[in-house]
């Protein structure tokens, strides 16, 4: 028998010793990231045997250099203490540009040169060049695409959802879902209408915002949020509170929710009736809000939970899906989450998946618990969607008893 009191301190360590090297890497990631974001595409586009003529080749370079710096300048001009719209507007927009640019290029300089190389056609220079207007040609295709996908109102995506627990009275259960609605510099209030339009149009019984509402404080986002007040449910319409609320005065948007109509379900829950059926509807407020100092703000699930009848149903809204093992380590029924857009801009997501334990849609978690995992209804920062499209979610609950399960 393998004795493994000494195995599990070392593997502790190792795993310490990962994290602590992990956490150096993300701290220069700032300074890191738009060197290469800037850099790559500069050289593939520009310096990789494509022979350009001096002119070109050199305002190029300048055209990159002046990305370079400008898009951190634009970034912190527009997201730091001055709040400037105008600055995030064009910071946001060269980040994103940049991210399809380094993307494509990578992708496009290694396998389309080979695949042209192997297939024997032009020279170097002709194969640099064409992988140039290739990438050059893709990035504007996706970035007009993505624009496009990011402006406009999202497509509703309707799936049933079994719950073992949920009694017959409550099957067909409507429950729309928005989140991540991100209203910011770039002015959505039309936008933001006709989304709480079309969430009428669902004639949900129930209608959660999982959170990150906006960029920047309720005062200054209020005619965006403003149309939220429309909306209409026959039973509740309830809210949880997202990281992005955090950098933005978080109790001004609780508040300002409260006189919307809405209930902030703050570590609490309130009770869902029909037909002789309970559904328990809980929230938590995002994982990040202790870190922020606000008195009374932290994800407390069992605070949510107090006093509800631990034999009913639960629905849970937590902005984040990794909040799911605390859910399912407490048998809730079913987690719905928002907050990582789906990856907005792909290969995004990859990244994403590093911090969270589901992208998108529906997944099971422990014995009962299911999460589903929004993509998001709007966008943050970069005013792309590439390959990963908004959307607002209609679930109908389903029963094991009731006769549209059947």
């Amino acid at each position: 028998m393998t004795d493994t009191s000494d195995i599990r301190p070392a593997e502790g360590e190792a795993r310490a010793a990962r994290q602590s090297g992990l956490l150096r890497v993300m701290r220069y990631l700032p300074l890191i990231a738009p060197v290469l974001l800037w850099a790559v595409p500069c050289w593939v586009l520009l310096h990789a045997g494509q022979h350009w003529p001096l002119l070109v080749t050199s305002a190029g370079t300048a055209l990159f250099a002046l990305g370079l710096v400008g898009m951190p300048l634009a970034m912190m001009r527009g997201h730091g203490r001055r709040q400037q719209d105008r600055a995030a507007i064009i910071g946001d927009t060269l980040l994103g540009s940049s991210w399809v640019l380094f993307t494509w290029a990578v992708l496009l300089g290694i396998f389309l040169r080979a695949a042209l190389a192997l297939a024997g056609v032009g020279g170097s220079q002709d194969r640099a060049r064409i992988v140039t207007w290739a990438v050059l040609g893709v990035s504007a295709t996706l970035l007009v695409w993505g624009y496009a996908e990011a402006r406009r109102v999202p497509r509703v995506r309707r799936l049933d959802v079994q719950l073992p627990r949920l009694g017959a009275g409550l099957d067909g259960l409507r429950v729309a879902l928005i989140t991540d609605t991100h209203y910011g510099p770039l002015d959505r209030a039309r936008w933001s209408a006709r989304v709480c339009e079309t969430v009428n149009s669902l004639e949900a019984d129930l209608v959660c915002h999982t959170g990150d509402i906006a960029d920047g404080t309720a005062q200054r986002r209020r005619e965006q949020a403003a149309p939220l007040g429309t909306v209409r449910a026959t039973h509740a319409r309830v809210y949880v509170t997202g990281n992005h609320e955090y950098y933005s005065e978080a109790q001004g948007w609780v508040d300002l929710m409260d006189e919307l109509g809405w209930e902030p379900l703050r570590n609490r829950h309130v009770l869902l009736e029909r037909a002789g059926d309970t559904l328990v509807v809980a929230g938590v407020d995002d994982v990040t809000a202790e870190s922020s100092g606000l008195a009374g703000h932290r994800a407390h699930l069992a605070g949510a939970l107090d006093g509800a009848d631990p034999d009913l149903p639960v629905l849970l809204l937590a902005h984040q899906p990794k909040f799911v093992d605390r859910a399912a380590a407490a048998g809730i029924d079913l987690q719905l989450s928002g907050h990582t857009h789906g990856g907005q801009i792909w290969p995004f997501h990859h990244l994403v998946r590093l911090d969270q334990p589901a992208l998108a849609g529906l997944s099971h978690h422990g014995p009962r618990t299911l999460l589903y995992t929004s993509r998001g209804t709007g966008f943050w920062g970069p005013p792309f969607r590439v390959f990963a499209p908004s959307e607002i979610t209609l679930l109908v609950l389903r029963s094991p008893n009731g006769p549209g399960s059947r």
